[in-house]
């Protein structure tokens, strides 16, 4: 269990990187096949993925991705700091998949952050303009993005009582703060 559990709490939203340590379309390759192997809803498998590693789609990719709601200050990584890779979860455009890609993008951040690289799946996306830079079949849509490099952050876990603000924050060293409901604050009596 302290594999796991040590594993899940080093897995962050990572949002800043080494953007020159590239990371090659055989790695992504490998981590969509370790996702593959999850669960899915009736097995129906329908997610398909988009990667992106060369820095001239990276850059197209950058312009179309909200980085951090919280952070109203922070328009996102600056140059440098970008993912070096992305993988697109995509779905047939009348497919519900949440369920399935939140277990496959949990799945490749996991086998990622073993590979010692970090990530953050990423929903606020302009999808319309990332499908036409994608060359996307006209039957899909995106759904999610995982950006990956390898993290040029320190991300801190810290618990907050009960009714306690949730919000992400950086601190004046740009350390990244993500407070944690407690485990007892989260089990209904």
């Amino acid at each position: 269990m302290e594999l796991i559990e040590t594993l899940v709490k080093k897995n962050r939203s990572y949002r800043r990187f080494y953007e020159d340590r590239e990371i090659s379309r055989e790695t992504l390759v490998e981590l969509i096949d370790i996702g593959r192997n999850t669960p899915s809803a009736a097995n129906l498998q329908p997610v398909r993925y988009k990667l992106v590693c060369d820095p001239e789609t990276r850059e197209k990719v950058f312009g179309c991705i909200g980085w951090a709601g919280y952070l109203k200050d922070w328009e996102g990584p600056q140059q440098g700091e970008r993912p070096a890779a992305y993988i697109f979860l995509t779905t047939p455009e009348k497919t519900n998949a949440q369920c399935d890609e939140g277990i496959i993008g949990q799945t490749i951040l996991l086998a990622a952050c073993e590979m010692g690289m970090g990530g953050c799946f990423l929903g606020n996306l302009k999808r319309e303009r990332l499908s036409e830079i994608l060359s996307l079949p006209g039957d899909r849509k995106i759904d999610y993005c995982i950006a990956l490099g390898y993290p040029k952050e320190t991300v801190v876990l810290e618990e907050i009582p009960a009714g306690g603000a949730i919000e992400y924050y950086r601190d004046s060293r740009q350390v990244h703060h993500v407070p944690k409901i407690r485990t007892e604050d989260l089990i209904l009596e």
